[in-house]
């Protein structure tokens, strides 16, 4: 856990002019300063939780060039200050950020007592009523706003000496008030739990600041959930004992007695769930624990009641769905819709190329005629659009059937508000996350039926657990495997190469100079590996298949790794 190396910031200060945007509730702010030896006013990028005309403003950030807006400076960390000069002052207090005062009692308190009118505010606050048409409800007003101001002022310099920039100042002013520098003092991890976008290892260098010891229980107790979070974006739920331990030790630096003590306080607060797995004792995050428990007792739940499906005579239906849709099912297609026109829960899986579109297509057109009503979801926006497309009815994201409040993450539709459908659809279920498959499956209402699609070779989710593989695993519901691979998909080289890896061969490749959907480009050093990924975009594929570079063509590469990386 060595600290990036710093980044030497450059320096703006000057007198706000104009305020030309700002969100109260995440801070962010779009300012115009007056800067000496700058003809011009400077733009501003930056975050604060207050801000007026008049005030000054000390920024640290960098320059950069926008191509809409020009020259602007991208603020790191923003101070604002009470103005100093009599203009600034009646501006600041006529903005009407003190409570009290408008431009009209800015004018006559700073021509009463000049620039000492900040002092009069907080030490001598009865001389406001000295001022005609001050009496004592708009006096205190005055002295509670600007009592108001100053805490949120210290709170700022507090969090920024400590390290915090200010946009993260911002959302920890937002989420704990006026105790926030009492909150940071007693505990900064709590941080990391309790405000989206801040994790350990902010929240350690801030707590290593303050003089928080390295191997402090507080700090061990926070770093065990740091490791099983690290270990979650893998892909785990959770973390043999055995192997959280030294993971720890190396992630923390500290001995492994404190871990281990850590572990068995941060059980008994129930933060972590121990369980054995396999006959192995392993640690969970209690979320994603309670989440994996919660996702059996819906699937039983749903298994037991009855579904709200009309009786289908299935011999009349599939030369039916087959004639209306103009196709022939093959064998495993028909006992595949048998199954789905009769039971309650089902999953389709298979490879690239086996029919699952066709076999969900001629399931739906079935169950239509008669009157069900379907929802179709996919994980993300392209599956949705691809599952549409394919059946010609609206599908949505998970996220948006379950209608998230993007502020809070927080989901509209739950248990105590179920989806209204007789029968829920949804595509690409290896993409789905615990948590989210969690979410899914409390929506839906005992009597609706559901089919889950996806390919567990497929890319997995990117969040923790691998819910349709463990599903199909448990036994718990029945499981269509498609295996046929059909001539139209057989013709593309994608496809048998996909079902070719699947089973452990390396892909036939297409001869030199034949017509192929598929190639191997070999290079081994990482300068031969870029040059030849920007070669292949912009002149090779776009001149064989006729392809926008831009549109039509996606690179996929690790995020770092040096100049193979996206940010290489």
């Amino acid at each position: 856990m060595s600290p990036a190396p710093a980044v030497e910031l450059d320096h703006l200060a000057g007198l706000v002019e104009r305020v030309t945007f700002h969100n109260e509730q995440s801070g962010f702010c779009v300012l115009r300063l007056k800067v000496k030896g700058e003809r011009e006013l400077v733009t501003l990028i930056g975050h604060t939780p207050i801000v007026s005309p008049g005030e000054y403003a000390s920024a640290s950030g960098h320059w950069v060039n926008d191509r809409e807006h020009g020259r602007q400076f991208r603020a790191v960390f923003v101070r604002i200050s009470p103005p100093a000069t009599l203009t600034g002052i009646e501006r600041y207090l006529g903005s009407g950020t003190v409570k009290g005062i408008g431009p009209i009692y800015a004018g006559k308190l700073v021509k009463s007592f000049g620039a000492a009118v900040f002092d009069i505010i907080e030490q001598a606050p009865e001389r406001l009523r000295e001022i005609a048409g001050i009496g004592e409800v708009r006096a205190r007003r005055i002295t509670s706003g600007w009592a108001d101001q100053k805490v949120i002022r210290n709170i700022m310099v507090f969090l920024h000496a400590h390290g915090v920039s200010t946009s993260r100042a911002v959302r920890i002013f937002k989420t704990y008030g006026q105790g926030a520098i009492d909150v940071v003092r007693a505990n900064p991890y709590r941080l990391a739990q309790d405000i989206r976008g801040i994790g350990f290892l902010s929240a350690d260098t801030i707590a290593q600041k303050i003089g928080i010891a390295k191997d402090s229980p507080l700090r061990a107790q926070a770093g065990i959930s740091y490791a099983l979070t690290e270990a979650s974006s893998q892909g785990h739920c959770g973390l043999p004992h055995a192997e959280l331990v030294p993971l720890a030790v190396k992630l923390l630096d500290i001995p492994e007695s404190v871990i281990e003590t850590a572990i068995a306080q941060e059980v008994a607060d129930q933060v972590l769930i121990p369980d054995t797995v396999g006959g192995q004792p392993c640690v969970f995050l209690a979320q994603l624990y309670h989440a994996e428990q919660s996702i059996a007792a819906q699937i039983r739940r749903l298994k037991a009641g009855a579904a709200a499906l009309p009786v289908f005579d299935v011999d009349k239906a599939i030369p039916w769905v087959e004639q209306k849709l103009s196709i022939h099912l093959a064998d495993s297609q028909k006992e595949a819709i048998r199954l789905a026109l009769s039971a309650k829960l089902l999953v389709i899986t298979g490879g690239p190329g086996v029919g699952k579109t066709t076999l969900v297509n001629s399931i739906l057109t079935i169950m239509t005629v008669k009157g069900v009503k379907p929802v179709l979801c996919a994980p993300t926006g392209r599956a949705a659009k691809r599952l549409s497309e394919s059946t010609g009815l609206e599908a949505r994201t998970i996220h948006r059937l379950l209608e998230v409040n993007p502020l809070n993450g927080q989901f509209k539709r739950n248990a105590d508000n179920p989806l209204e459908c007789d029968l829920l659809v949804a595509d690409e279920c290896s993409m789905i996350d615990v948590p989210l498959a969690n979410q899914l499956l409390s929506a839906i209402a005992t009597s609706t039926a559901m089919i889950l699609v996806g390919d567990v070779d497929q890319l997995p989710s990117v969040g923790p657990g691998q819910f349709l593989s463990d599903l199909i695993d448990s036994g718990a519901v029945p499981v269509v495997r498609l295996t046929e691979v059909f001539r139209q998909a057989a013709s593309s080289r994608i496809v048998r190469s996909a079902h070719q890896i699947n089973r452990g061969v390396f892909p036939s490749l297409p001869e030199k100079g034949a017509d192929s959907d598929f190639y191997l480009v070999a290079a081994e050093e990482p300068e031969v590996i870029a040059q030849t990924v920007v070669d292949l975009v912009q002149t090779r594929l776009p001149r064989k298949f006729q392809l926008d570079p831009v549109r039509d063509i996606q690179v996929l590469c690790p995020m770092n790794r040096g100049i193979t990386g996206a940010r290489g």
